[in-house]
């Protein structure tokens, strides 16, 4: 349910041993004697698209040394003291084979 004078959803709160309804703008409903219930409907034809594999780094142009394609994934990570440079990771778009080179 949702309030009338704001649209926000009602939440339920015992008051005096009752339950009521009740908003965040101060309008409250008396759901004693009613029956509510909360359902969800669900769509069983609609299908799930699932996306694995999603790769969100940038690319670069180098050849891997495993395949010899000429496109990778990078991105960097410290993985040394503070002090140190970052790491450079790669992964091949086509094998997936990854390395890794420091400065």
């Amino acid at each position: 349910m949702f309030c009338p004078k704001c649209g926000s959803l009602l939440r339920p709160k015992d008051k005096g041993g009752k339950t009521v309804l009740f908003c965040t703008c101060g309008f409250t409903k008396s759901i004693e004697g009613e029956s509510t219930e909360i359902t969800e409907k669900v769509d069983a034809g609609k299908k799930i698209e699932v996306m694995e594999n999603l790769e969100t780094h940038p690319k670069i142009k180098t050849t891997c040394e495993k395949c010899g394609n000429n496109l990778a994934y990078y991105w960097t990570q410290q993985t040394r003291g503070a002090d140190e440079p970052e790491t450079r990771f790669f992964r091949c778009t086509k094998c997936r084979f990854t390395w890794r080179e420091y400065s």
